[in-house]
């Protein structure tokens, strides 16, 4: 595990001294639009990274490019999914990774919780960047649907911050022993998967 994930711990660090909050802003617009980039991957190393004597980035900018990165993100499918309209969405999202059953999933949380769903959805895992297409569809306020995402999406970068924070001073972590970073990465996912369970799928398969 050690021989996995340093390699990729060390070409993001790399990465970071060069691109530094443009690529942070980057990877965050492509976890929300329709590529499965976990944030989870993006924000958290960013933190450790910040951390280290001479770094160039703090936590305060990172929450920033990823909020940033974040509203790109899900700006462009708000807008594709406005212009295309709910047809052609649900006839050819299948070739994007969208298929019609999760529109509908998205589409059923969004009549539910309107534009606090939005602001919800940035915390939770899948209709994070799938919520964009449904307040597209049916034309949200492209103002209020911008501050809700801005504002979800603060929060998450700020908990998933937090969460790198909290890695960073894993002493055995610090000192190399990267493969701990799946202990991480693994508690992550198991919460967020329990979150979208009990707060996501039971509640849209229940109302079908």
């Amino acid at each position: 595990m050690h021989d996995f994930f340093k390699p990729l711990f060390d070409w993001y660090a790399q990465s970071l001294d060069t691109g530094g909050y443009w690529l942070v802003a980057l990877l965050m617009a492509i976890e929300s639009s329709i590529i499965p980039l976990p944030s989870e991957l993006v924000i958290p190393p960013a933190a450790i990274i910040a951390q280290r004597s001479g770094s160039n980035m703090t936590l305060t900018g990172i929450v920033i490019a990823g909020t940033v990165g974040s509203w790109i993100g899900a700006t462009a499918m708000y807008w594709a999914s406005r212009l295309a309209g709910r047809p052609l969405v649900m006839r050819y999202g299948k070739f994007i990774f969208i298929s019609p059953a999760k529109v509908e999933q998205a589409e059923r949380w969004a009549a539910e919780f309107g534009s606090f769903g939005i602001f919800a959805s940035r915390l939770l895992p899948v209709v994070r960047h799938l919520i964009g297409i449904p307040a597209g569809i049916v034309r949200m306020n492209y103002v209020t649907f911008s501050i809700y995402t801005i504002l979800g999406s603060a929060v998450w970068c700020s908990v998933l911050c937090w969460v790198g924070i909290k890695a960073g001073q894993d002493e055995a972590l610090m000192q190399g022993e990267l493969h701990r970073i799946a202990i991480w990465l693994i508690g992550a996912l198991a919460v967020l998967g329990a979150i979208y369970y009990f707060f996501v799928h039971r509640f849209t398969h229940k109302r079908r």
